[in-house]
């Protein structure tokens, strides 16, 4: 099964031609597949042979993406057909040069056209404001300079000053009139008034219309200022406090007649630049329009092109044989489609000399790849966010898909607030292509959108457990009838006839069968209903804990079989299967017996657990007597729950006390007498290392023979190929198991002939790089934190019991204090209204706080229930992802910005 183990990997070497390495490689990334592992580390990213071809595809990028901005400021969308355009060929990346060049120069000269245009524009809008305004404002003063005169002396406390003019009057007025932004005004006034000690006279009005700035489009917002003074001096101060508030400053004639024939100068040449305007942003719309067509198309070659370049800058050029050589993982499995894609890319690009695919044998670690669906998906990334997992190790996605929502059920359970969330992940994957087609930046959505086959299983896991609980929104469902009699009155009468009252065996009996499906419906208003189910629920959470901490040790031993460590499973596997059997297990085991040996009846004379349980560590026999309801002590004669039961208990306690040292000291003692026997059988004093012992014993045999076996059916031999490619053993390659292997072109020291697909990693018995102490140390490790861990864990696992009773309370609370207060009400027309009222912040109420925060609650305690509790027993994590060269994360994309 693919999910229940990684897929088993192979290193292949491919050995390209030139041409046609471009088009194998783009076979490969529409593939995806496969890994490329860069075998020029140590080469700077300029130092690369394809370095030209990634700057030239930079530069590409960087005219599309301003084409990009130019759109989207366009307000014109970027619509997502579901194109996948293959990767164009090398000789086409020069039309596309073309193309983006003629678009970027002529979006530019546009562009540069219209800024100018448009400052013109705002330049003859501020002109003609300043004309209009100042028309108005000397119109007021009915053109009469002496009336401003004394205005403006006015404000400035002075008299005529009898200086001459060459228009009117006595005194020499000055003015000067412009426009400013809004916000600098009250600085500009005041630095007016201090810088001239109040010698000039200013006026200003707001332009009601907002002025479009010509660079940007914002709109801003300006003032019209008129300005007084006397003398040149106090002109040149003005002039200069206006160029440091950057205020634009306009000629305006003195007499009406030449304001007025200037300002209808102004109107023709407004209207003509308008008429001009809308051309150029016609021409530019279009120029837009054609590129918005295009762009995604342009979006996704170009992406190919770049990561095509990127993955070959990764390869070894051999300059003599004039092709690429290159090194990758791939799934064994998938080692046809590889060859399929390769021999493509042959045809494509017109090669008569066909690729090379070697296998190549290592004692690295692979990575780790699971193929996953649309369901499994979500399951599997809760677990590689705890750890990858490694290579062919146990995964526990397959089990997460059952236990993660029927553990979030348990403390879930509520068969109403089930219901809303199975209909909002339903709805999510009855409409997912169009909301994956949308591509939404909200976070949270995506999130939930990532998990819609998580929400939607733990919805419906809920609905079950609800009903298990007999819990819908707080309320019981009386489907069957309860089975619950009252014993004074005869067998018509049923308790839902009385307000209060308390279940008790002793005053009541079962009408023959219990209820068939969950709790009882009588157990809601009952007054002991919260302690009748914190010991069911506490009991469920310790058996559905202890249960599944067996699980994960029981799945340590297909680890321990698949990687051959036999060592481990007898001292590993068994001790634990014994120390929690012994210890766990048996309280489980207790919980049953109790339930199905004791009935109402004899309830009162039920030996405690709890009390039994610690009479078994403390070796004590001795228990209290029974008490009754009524208070007086019961004497009973049964202490134990069965015959013998001391003595078998001593049994466990002291196979589980055993067990502890088995497991913290054989596995080291093993480990170094065998390290020490095969160190005196190679004639070397323990502790010597030996580069040999990592090679198993039937390749070293293999290799002594020095015969290479033959070729097997399906892969092309080098030598059969091309002569120049032939290696001997004495180059580093070598030939097992029928496939033609090889060591790395870049580091020879790390790959090693291994013999199958599970011999890749060093058996532990076999571990050349021994330390005891390291190995002892390691195991103490071990060793406490898994006795010390079947403790807290089995006490960890009660938040199942804890947050199930909470989630019932809150939902019970919120029901009694909002909704229901509309029911009680004795005026029917105002409780019919508090019905719609009360309902409105009922509903809110519980998806904001029963559904969402407790939600997320449990979410994050089945999350650490799944990480710590269950994975810790058999799962190391330690991998590394599968990260293939793909294409299809280019696909995801809504435009360049997506790749910063």
């Amino acid at each position: 099964m693919p999910i229940f183990r990684s897929e088993e990997m192979v290193l292949c070497q491919f050995f390209l031609q030139s041409e046609a390495s471009y088009a194998c490689v783009s076979e490969l990334g529409e593939l995806g597949l496969v890994q490329f592992k860069d075998l020029n580390p140590n080469v700077n990213a300029f130092q690369r042979k394809f370095v030209n071809e990634v700057r030239r595809c930079e530069e590409m990028e960087r005219k599309l993406r301003y084409t990009e901005k130019e759109i989207r400021k366009e307000k014109l969308k970027l619509h997502d057909q579901g194109e996948n355009p293959r990767a164009p060929a090398p000789k086409e990346m020069v039309d596309l040069e073309a193309k983006f060049e003629k678009i970027e120069s002529e979006l530019r000269e546009v562009n540069t056209n219209n800024e100018a245009l448009k400052k013109n524009f705002q330049e003859l809008s501020e002109l003609k404001e300043v004309m209009t305004k100042t028309q108005m404002f000397f119109m007021a003063h009915g053109e009469d300079l002496h009336s401003i005169v004394d205005d403006a002396h006015r404000a400035m406390g002075q008299e005529d000053t009898g200086i001459v003019t060459a228009t009117q009057g006595s005194v020499q007025l000055g003015f000067v009139a412009g426009v400013i932004p809004r916000e600098k005004v009250p600085g500009f006034e005041r630095l007016l008034w201090f810088a001239c000690r109040g010698n000039v006279f200013l006026r200003h009005e707001s332009i009601y219309q907002a002025l479009e700035d010509p660079v940007s489009g914002d709109p801003v917002y300006k003032d019209v200022f008129i300005i007084f003074f006397q003398g040149e001096q106090l002109k040149n101060k003005v002039k200069k406090i206006c160029e440091g508030f950057k205020a634009s400053l306009y000629p305006c004639p003195e007499t009406p007649q030449e304001r007025d024939e200037m300002l209808r100068g102004v109107n023709t040449r407004l209207e003509d630049l308008k008429t001009v305007l809308s051309q150029t942003a016609d021409h530019r719309h279009r120029v837009l329009v054609g590129a918005q067509k295009e762009i995604r198309t342009w979006i996704i070659k170009l992406e190919k092109i770049k990561a095509i370049y990127h993955t070959l800058n990764m390869f070894n050029f051999d300059v003599s044989q004039n092709s690429l050589i290159a090194e990758c993982w791939c799934p064994s499995s998938a080692l046809n489609e590889v060859r399929t894609a390769l021999k493509n890319g042959e045809l494509l690009s017109g090669s008569t000399v066909p690729s090379i695919v070697q296998m190549m044998q290592t004692k690295k670690k692979p990575p780790t790849f699971f193929q996953t669906n649309k369901f499994t998906k979500g399951f599997q990334a809760i677990v590689d966010a705890y750890g990858v997992a490694s290579y062919t190790e146990v995964n526990p996605a397959l089990y997460t898909i059952i236990t993660f929502p029927f553990l979030f059920a348990i403390m879930f359970g509520d068969a109403g607030h089930g219901i809303i969330m199975f209909a909002f992940g339903l709805f999510m994957i009855l409409n997912e292509k169009k909301f994956t087609r949308q591509r939404s930046d909200n976070e949270i959505w995506n999130t939930f959108l990532g998990g819609r086959y998580i929400i939607t299983l733990m919805g419906l896991f809920s609905i079950y457990t609800g009903m298990i609980y007999n819990d819908i929104f707080s309320k019981s469902a009386n489907i069957f009838g309860s089975a619950w009699r009252m014993g004074d009155y005869n067998e018509t009468t049923t308790l839902s006839e009385y307000e209060e009252y308390t279940l008790d065996p002793i005053y009541f009996f079962r009408n023959g069968t219990p209820y068939p499906f969950g709790i009882d419906p009588m157990w809601q208003p009952a007054k002991n209903k919260i302690a009748f189910l914190n010991s069911l629920k506490m009991k469920l959470a310790v058996i559905v804990g202890i249960s599944q901490m067996l699980f994960g040790i029981c799945l340590s031993l297909f680890n321990h079989l698949h990687f051959r460590k036999y060592l481990s499973i007898f001292v590993e596997f068994i001790p634990e299967v014994i120390f929690l059997g012994c210890l766990f297990m048996y309280l489980v085991g207790l919980i049953f017996y109790k339930w199905v040996t004791f009935d109402a009846s004899e309830s009162q004379c039920a030996p405690a657990l709890l009390i039994q349980y610690i009479n078994m560590f403390m070796f004590s026999s001795k228990l209290p007597n029974s008490t009754a309801s009524s208070g007086a002590l019961v004497p009973c004669s049964q202490v134990t729950f069965y015959p013998n039961q001391q003595t078998l208990q001593y049994v466990f306690v002291i196979c589980a006390v055993l067990s502890a040292p088995v497991l913290l000291l054989v596995k080291p003692l093993v480990l170094r007498s065998r390290h020490n026997r095969k160190m005196l059988l190679s004639g070397r004093a323990p502790g010597v290392k030996s580069t040999e012992a990592l090679i198993p014993n039937e390749v070293t045999a293999e290799k002594k023979k020095n015969k290479p076996a033959p070729v097997a059916p399906g892969t092309v031999d080098v030598a059969q190929v091309n002569p120049a490619f032939q290696k001997d053993e004495e180059d580093g390659n070598v030939k097992a198991d029928g496939n033609t292997v090889s060591r790395s072109v870049n580091s020879e020291d790390e790959e090693v002939p291994h013999n199958g697909p599970t011999s890749i990693f060093l058996v532990e018995e076999e571990e050349d790089d021994f330390e005891f102490g390291e190995v002892f140390i390691h195991q103490a490790i071990h060793t406490i934190e898994f006795c010390l861990g079947c403790i807290s864990h089995t006490a960890s696992y009660l938040r199942l019991w804890a947050l199930s009773l909470a989630h019932a309370q809150l939902s019970e609370v919120l029901w009694q204090m909002v909704f229901s207060l509309s029911l009680k009400m004795d005026i029917a027309y105002i409780g019919g209204i508090a019905v719609f009222a009360l309902w409105f912040a009922w509903a809110n109420l519980t998806i904001a706080v029963l559904l969402l925060m407790e939600g997320l609650s449990a979410f994050l305690h089945t999350l650490r229930l799944h990480w710590v509790e269950f994975q810790s027993k058999f799962y190391e994590g330690d991998g590394v992802n599968f990260a293939p060269f793909t294409f299809k994360e280019l696909l995801k994309m809504d435009s360049l910005e997506d790749l910063k």
